[in-house]
């Protein structure tokens, strides 16, 4: 089921190195405020780097090129929606504020945000026309993923979350999945 969660791997990956969790105990307070300096810093040279053009935003094809250089592959589709999923003011780009929110996690990330992430994640894997995951919209997903299942193995990854035996997941059922 691993391969479901695939369209934000690479990308979470990079997050995850680049964002540790921070510490919260009283004791630690100082040495937080320095971390927090030193990962600001850090989140701005990440930023620099990724900013080919210098614009002051990062494009879903300058955050693909970054990851190829770094060795990770994101494919056009996941570079597309992680700008989506932290463009918050909705011109295509990411600026220095939304990376930087990216970076440090949705801690910060309302239940109704997590929601809206989840839907924009959710309409990735279903075709159009359609309002549930079916097992041809799950195997073509994978294929522009550059994983190739048959349609008997998708329905059997359905299968595992599809709460009403209706052959497909719905929103909820994808969303269960995704916790």
């Amino acid at each position: 089921m691993e391969n479901i969660a695939q369209p934000q791997s690479s990308f979470m990956k990079l997050c995850r190195k680049l964002s540790p969790k921070r510490k919260d105990s009283a004791a630690d307070r100082q040495h937080i405020k320095n971390v927090d300096h030193d990962k600001n810093r850090g989140i701005e040279a990440v930023f620099a780097y990724m900013d080919a053009n210098k614009d002051g935003r990062i494009s879903p094809d300058e955050l693909q090129k970054s990851f190829m250089t770094l060795g990770e592959q994101l494919s056009d589709e996941e570079a597309e929606a992680a700008v989506r999923l932290s463009d918050t003011d909705g011109d295509g780009m990411l600026d220095f504020e939304e990376f930087a929110q990216l970076i440090k996690g949705d801690d910060k990330c309302s239940e109704e945000e997590k929601k809206m992430e989840l839907k924009e994640a959710f309409k990735m894997y279903i075709a159009e026309g359609e309002e549930c995951i079916t097992p041809r919209s799950l195997k073509m997903m994978l294929k522009k993923l550059g994983e190739s299942r048959t349609t008997d193995d998708c329905r059997v990854m359905i299968r595992a979350f599809d709460l009403n035996d209706d052959g497909v997941l719905s929103f909820d059922e994808f969303a269960l999945m995704m916790r």
